[in-house]
């Protein structure tokens, strides 16, 4: 009875978590007021495309469609990590953080209030890029429709933003992960159905087609078997014969990911190298040579992305892994790695490691970023996910499965439990 009552949580869990994404799905389809379909179509049909194609991309078509849900969940992301790295510099946050869950909801609290403010900015940004265009995209200059469409896009990410918290606390899985996977994902069936039928008309060559879907497959497999690869470092306990007499093992491992920055990297990236093309475009001025100096898949736009990537990874490792406080965690648990002194040493021995395993995961982001870009966009295949869309997709697929294994194995654990005390004891 007890486990047909975990997986009946455990269907009821996955049940809601498909229910707020569909919801999530119909907001794509609803528009904001006074929106000019036709005139939309031909803005991003042409080079202002580039400008929100990451998210545009992550919306899954929201931003193109200009639904209320078109800003999508960027701004909470660019929040979050706006407060790990002032967390990481500042003193006062970096103390609230280590006070536990009362630290972890102050600074959760702070992130909404900059998700509101960013949210405003960029619907701003979004309203004026779409009217001070040659034609505007939208029906009249009358300013109700500003105040209508900052509204509309401040609401629609507050709820996107309530979508992921309330995913995470009573669905599977992460949130604001899902929310992002199901939009990178919804423009995969109409990219290849239109692959398709372009490779019917002879546009493509089967052997085009054919290289590309191997690259995918193989960008996906590496992803996959990088994500799951790790540098153990041996730490050895103290009393190790005390423990051995009771049959403990005297030793553990420090599992560092080849990975250690994840996704920010790219991500960090694209957002930097759209940044001046949004200026342009939002300002009027005249900009073709830089736009198209940087358009995505040429030769500087992958140099400079390269580059920043590479900046990048070792600026966000450096955050989210501080070997000082590491080798100090270790020293008071009266711990070492094996052949290595504590304290200093140990703090200098692990930031050799980290950068090394850093060069590795940064070469590894630009081949899997870099690559993807410059084969699209070379062979202008309607399918613009790219690299970085391929680590999200894989990284929250296998976060997904983690979790559900962890319910299953859980719960099957607490089942074992609640059997033994039913035992009774006949004295």
């Amino acid at each position: 009875m007890k486990q047909d009552s975990t997986l009946t949580d455990l269907r009821k869990r996955i049940f809601f978590t498909i229910f707020i994404l569909l919801v999530y799905r119909f907001g794509t389809f609803v528009p904001i007021p006074g929106i000019d379909v036709k005139v939309l179509e031909k803005i991003f049909s042409g080079s202002a495309s580039n400008i929100f194609g990451m998210i545009n991309l992550f919306s899954g078509g929201a931003l193109e469609r200009m639904s209320i849900f078109a800003l999508n969940i960027m701004p909470y992301i660019t929040a979050s990590i706006v407060m790990q790295l002032l967390t990481s510099m500042h003193s006062g946050l970096e103390a609230l953080k280590k006070e536990g869950e009362f630290g972890k909801s102050k600074i959760n609290q702070y992130t909404r209030y900059l998700t509101i403010f960013l949210a405003i900015f960029q619907s701003f940004g979004v309203y004026y890029a779409l009217s001070n265009s040659e034609n505007s995209a939208f029906v009249s200059d009358s300013s109700i429709f500003l105040w209508t469409t900052v509204v509309s896009l401040v609401g629609g990410t507050i709820m996107l933003m309530w979508f992921g918290e309330k995913i995470s606390s009573s669905g599977i899985g992460n949130g604001i992960s899902l929310i992002i996977f199901v939009g990178i994902v919804s423009s995969l069936p109409s990219s290849i159905i239109e692959m398709f039928d372009l490779l019917k008309t002879g546009v493509y060559s089967f052997f085009v087609v054919l290289i590309f879907f191997a690259v995918f497959i193989l960008a996906i497999i590496l992803v996959c078997f990088v994500e799951k690869s790790h540098r153990k470092i041996k730490i050895q306990y103290p009393n190790s014969s005390m423990m051995k007499s009771v049959g403990m093992s005297d030793s553990s491992f420090l599992p560092l990911k080849i990975n250690i920055s994840g996704v920010i990297p790219p991500i960090f990236a694209s957002s930097v190298l759209m940044f001046p093309v949004a200026i342009v475009q939002i300002s009027g001025v005249d900009g073709n040579a830089l736009l198209s100096m940087l358009q995505r898949g040429g030769l500087l736009y992958v140099i400079l992305f390269s580059s920043l990537i590479l900046f990048f990874s070792y600026f966000y490792s450096s955050i989210i892994f501080n070997t000082q406080d590491v080798a100090n965690n270790l020293k008071k648990s009266n711990c070492f790695i094996l052949g290595v002194r504590p304290g200093a040493t140990t703090s200098e021995y692990l930031d050799k490691i980290i950068s090394r395993l850093t060069m590795l995961g940064a070469i590894y982001l630009i081949i899997i970023c870099a690559i993807p870009e410059t084969l699209i966009a070379r062979s202008s295949i309607p399918i613009h996910i790219g690299g970085t869309g391929i680590l999200i997709m894989v990284n929250v697929v296998m976060d997904l499965i983690n979790q559900i294994q962890s319910h299953m194995f859980a719960e099957k654990y607490g089942a074992g439990v609640n059997k033994k005390k039913r035992v009774k004891i006949r004295g």
